[in-house]
């Protein structure tokens, strides 16, 4: 059942149950962080709109800087304004920016601790019909080995307002990561938020494996979780919003009883989410695990939600990678 001291949405699993994408809670936070900190700034690589960032500069155009299509000048930009003490927010698609811009923000943000909070949006192969080119599947890779970042990966578009607000409560560059489309609402004002920690969205008595799912996935993974429940395995659904750093504790917490492991993403399985945990539980506790995400390969172009079923990421793939670990816990 779903974890009701979460105070998550009872809707979510309905047909017509409310849908947004998480680009509009980062407009929606960004804004927030504009009203209530002056130190706060925004720049687009003339992407302002697709991005949300309009309704930051609609409202305070002198901190709001359009680069044009120059994302490396954003980020150097963006290092620069934070030595002076002011708190950048850049975006732009996660393809462009961490991506054709790594090796600048490497030098001038993430080597000098600036704190720049690099906004990725249209993340994933959830960008669909705009191909490889624009579905960004390796920024967690590329952002997860930069020493010093953090990032954050919001389920819904209410968490990627409250994931925005509080990246400005660190110092430390942060990655933020968000996607086009609309989906499901899974949380509500009311579901708690903290930077570092994991949540156990989906519970059950005698849980037989763990389901670790970041991002928009976790719908899937939640709707997996209680069609499995139905079929006599039960499992944990947990949401990893902060990749990094990773809610260490949680791991062990949520597989104690389980000691076996599903994780579910969309971004390439090397480097992502998977990884991270993978990398964690083999110097602790190693378990048998499984993983959804893109198996080293680019996606086609076309509706996401028939890639996702393409490339096996879907909520049947999620229920049998989960029959799979229990099988293999079992020998």
């Amino acid at each position: 059942m779903l974890n009701p001291k979460l105070k998550l949405n009872p809707k979510l699993f309905d047909k017509d149950g409310e849908q947004a994408p998480t680009r509009a809670g980062y407009g929606t936070g960004l804004l927030y962080l504009g009203e209530n900190n002056p130190n706060v700034v925004a720049l687009s690589a003339d992407l302002a709109e697709s991005t949300h960032a309009h309704l930051f500069a609609e409202k305070f155009p002198d901190r709001f800087f359009e680069v044009g299509i120059g994302e490396q000048n954003m980020a150097a930009i963006s290092a620069g304004l934070a030595v002076t003490g002011k708190i950048p927010f850049m975006s732009s698609y996660a393809t462009f920016s961490p991506g054709k811009n790594w090796e600048t923000l490497r030098t001038t943000a993430i080597y000098n601790k600036a704190n720049v909070k690099i906004a990725g949006h249209h993340a994933g192969i959830m960008t669909g019909p705009d191909g490889a080119t624009h579905q960004a599947t390796e920024d967690i890779a590329i952002t997860r080995c930069w020493p010093g970042i953090e990032i954050y990966v919001p389920c819904d578009a209410i968490e990627a307002k409250k994931a925005t607000i509080a990246s400005a409560g660190t110092s430390n560059p942060v990655y933020l990561r968000y996607t086009r489309d609309k989906t499901p609402v899974m949380t509500t004002e009311f579901t708690p938020f903290e930077v570092g920690k994991m949540q156990d969205f989906w519970i059950t008595d005698k849980p037989e494996a763990t389901i670790f799912a970041t991002g928009y996935m976790l719908h899937y993974a939640l709707v997996a979780a209680k069609e499995l429940e139905e079929e006599g395995f039960p499992t944990l659904v947990v949401n990893v919003a902060t990749i990094k750093p990773l809610d260490e504790e949680g791991i062990m917490r949520f597989t104690g009883h389980t000691k076996a492991v599903v994780t579910v993403e969309d971004h390439q399985v090397a480097g992502g989410m998977g990884s991270a945990i993978a990398e964690f539980l083999a110097k602790t506790n190693p378990l048998p695990m499984e993983f959804i995400g893109l198996q080293d390969t680019f996606a086609e172009s076309g509706p996401w939600q028939e890639i996702i079923e393409k490339y096996n990421m879907g909520t049947k793939a999620i229920k049998s990678a989960v029959k799979k670990v229990i099988a293999r816990k079992k020998k």
